[in-house]
């Protein structure tokens, strides 16, 4: 099973990082949003992206110019009709998922491989909106997804094999390291790091510490290279109260509780970087 033309459903931040990715490693690829601003936005992205790289040498203009040209548009799902892998990396809202596969597996080739960019939600259940549970597969990729080596692989219960042997070699191909994980709330990334994030949370509510010096003793006495408050803030708050509420209901336990500042930070539309401020000003 080989994969050729790759679809990639979304625009944004990282469904244009994904995007480029794949043309950089030679994959034809069409990027799908819903309106042209979205798209215009999202190729923006990949050009500014690929001139960074260009500027620190890591490519050539030649391979630039080759990987843009390699990346077409459309505001129709019907693009991803002859595509061998689709690639959704919409919101991360559960309707808007199973329904986008369930259009996706009516488009789609009897072939094709429908894969999710999601950090949360079950791969079982977007498979569940399908005809084709055995071609539904989760890629996980990590912000930003041209620096991040790391591809999540998240197998559903019907998963075949062959599926995930083709979306391994892919991911190889786009210069990323894959490591596999079987469907479960939060997979392994966000169930270690989430809990992690929130534990640093409760202990700035408690008053134990400031966030500089949560941060600074992560960073420094455990080698991360961004403390976890900081961190939170990029990936916001009203993300990181997401997967920790899918935590909490799928796990059933209340270890996965958020912390009651993270959802009053949040309802106040403290949401960190995106929203200028969140346990940081910026």
């Amino acid at each position: 099973m080989e994969i050729g033309r790759i679809a990639v459903l979304g625009a944004g931040q990282m469904g244009a990082g994904i995007a480029q990715v794949a043309s950089c490693a030679g994959f034809p690829v069409v990027m799908i949003d819903i309106e042209q601003k979205y798209i215009d936005r999202g190729i923006q992205t990949i050009e500014k992206s690929l001139s960074k790289l260009v500027s620190k040498q890591k490519m050539t203009q030649e391979e630039a110019d080759v990987a843009i040209s390699l990346v077409s548009t459309s505001i129709s799902r019907e693009a991803a009709s002859d595509a061998d892998l689709v690639i959704e990396a919409i919101p991360e809202v559960p309707e808007l998922k199973f329904s986008a596969f369930k259009e996706l597996d009516s488009i789609c080739k009897e072939s094709a491989i429908l894969a999710s960019n999601t950090s949360s939600i079950s791969i079982n259940d977007i498979a569940d909106s399908t005809n084709r549970p055995e071609r539904v597969i989760g890629m996980h990729f990590m912000n930003p997804v041209p620096i991040m080596k790391l591809v999540e692989i998240i197998n559903g219960r019907e998963t075949d094999p062959e599926v995930t042997s083709a979306i391994l070699t892919a991911s190889e191909k786009m210069g990323k390291t894959p490591l596999q994980c079987n469907d479960s709330p939060g997979f392994i990334s966000n169930r270690i790091l989430c809990p992690m994030l929130n534990e640093a949370i409760l202990a700035f509510q408690e008053g134990v510490a400031e966030p500089e010096a949560i941060d600074g003793i992560m960073k420094l006495g455990m080698n991360h290279p961004i403390g976890p408050l900081a961190l939170a803030d990029l990936i916001g708050l009203d993300t990181v109260l997401h997967i920790m509420n899918v935590l909490h209901e799928g796990l059933k336990d209340d270890k996965y509780s958020p912390a009651p500042l993270l959802v009053s930070m949040v309802s106040d539309g403290k949401l960190g970087r995106k929203s200028g401020e969140g346990f940081y000003k910026y």
